[in-house]
């Protein structure tokens, strides 16, 4: 494989509104927390749910996010890393079936000029450095 097409498309929030849960990094955290005007421990308490390896952002009533909003995301220049680089998730570019059925419910899939394989697994990289727990080899989720 040479590439993958992708661009986001306007006003588009199909990713966010994917059943799952988004997790986060200490920084995306501070960063999040501060274009809030919030303190990192006052964004994690209303916010945050935190076990022993992982943050992930609580889910409110009747939605998957509190940051997404009509159009968009509240917080889009500081989104979390998992938000960002989507959909270049090892789980998705580590399976062409998986690309597949993300294409679906993705309308910038397939859409753009060819982004270099190489480009695309340095993207996915970072998922897997960010979240160590949850990747236990290349395209593998353990959970």
């Amino acid at each position: 494989m040479q590439g993958l097409r992708f661009v986001c498309q306007a006003e588009c929030t199909k990713c966010c509104e994917v059943s799952g849960y988004v997790y986060l990094t200490e920084q995306d955290l501070k960063r999040a927390a501060a274009h809030l005007g919030m303190s990192a421990p006052s964004f994690e308490k209303k916010y945050i749910y935190r076990t022993k390896h992982l943050l992930r952002l609580r889910k409110p009533r009747g939605s998957q996010c509190h940051f997404l909003e009509k159009g968009g995301c509240s917080i889009h220049p500081v989104k979390p890393l998992q938000c960002r680089v989507f959909p270049f998730w090892p789980e998705k570019i580590g399976s062409p079936t998986a690309w597949r059925e993300t294409g679906r419910m993705c309308p910038g899939i397939g859409e753009g000029p060819l982004i270099p394989i190489d480009g695309v697994m340095r993207v996915a990289n970072e998922m897997r450095e960010a979240y160590m727990g949850m990747y236990s080899r290349p395209g593998r989720v353990t959970g």
